[in-house]
């Protein structure tokens, strides 16, 4: 079992919709989590990561939401990591996957949606408990936005629209590895 300390860079995204967009900017994202070995080479993994950051929302090239704009993602994450290699090698190659919650908090409102995560990295071991991840990671978050109405052979009907939030990021995580005390 280890406990992570994560810290990353997620870069800037935009989400469109029907009227406009929004534009999450770039920022810092950190966190933490437990991560239990099942096997040599697997993991589960529970996490939380926060990105502060500011949501500016567009309609025809114009910001719509000056000074009131400032908001967080807050993920929560349950994942299963894979490791490469030699369990006894200094550097691993890993893979995982999460499946959680974002939840989005803009300027006091906040709404819980749908998220996941993948990432690719190496961890670093030592020969102390400190182990050091360094990784890439794709996060995101999904969410039914309202209706469109769409027009076909037997007339109008409704289909929901979504909105998708796609963030991409570098990082690092602090490992704390019990069981090499």
């Amino acid at each position: 079992m280890s406990i992570n300390l994560d810290a990353g860079y997620n870069f800037g995204a935009t989400v469109k919709f029907d009227v406009g967009e929004v534009k999450p900017q770039g920022g810092f994202q950190w966190g933490g989590g437990l991560e239990y070995f099942t096997f040599s080479d697997q993991s589960v993994e529970l996490k939380y990561l926060r990105n502060a950051t500011t949501f500016p929302v567009y309609v025809a090239g114009i910001q719509k939401n000056s000074g009131a704009d400032c908001g967080a993602t807050n993920y929560i994450l349950l994942g299963w990591n894979k490791y490469m290699g030699d369990p006894d090698g200094k550097v691993r190659p890993f893979g995982g996957l999460g499946l959680g919650m974002n939840i989005i908090d803009i300027h006091g409102n906040s709404a819980t949606k749908f998220a996941w995560d993948a990432k690719l990295g190496v961890k670093i071991k030592t020969s102390s408990a400190i182990s050091l991840k360094l990784q890439a990671y794709l996060q995101h978050t999904i969410s039914a936005v309202g209706t469109d109405i769409y027009y076909g052979w037997y007339g109008a009907y409704p289909v929901t629209d979504y909105a998708a939030l796609w963030q991409f990021g570098l990082g690092g995580v602090l490992c704390y590895d019990f069981k090499r005390k």
